[in-house]
């Protein structure tokens, strides 16, 4: 696997070294780590974590949340 390329969210303060960062690797496999702690990974579809972030935006449930990303 090559090199990822970690993008900062938008969300993150200007400046802050705290923050949620995502990368794409060369499998289109999406990768997801807090800065802070950037040994911690979280790997998933890009479309699981499409479905993941439209619950969050949308206040799905939890288990709305889950059913989405099973599909």
């Amino acid at each position: 696997m090559s090199q990822l390329a970690w993008q900062k969210s938008t969300f993150s303060e200007p400046g802050s070294d705290t923050c949620v960062e995502v990368a794409l690797d060369d499998t289109r496999t999406a990768h997801l780590r807090e800065s802070d702690t950037p040994g911690t990974t979280l790997t998933s579809t890009p479309s699981a974590l499409a479905a993941l972030f439209d619950g969050i935006k949308g206040g799905a449930s939890a288990g709305r949340a889950r059913a989405e990303l099973r599909e």
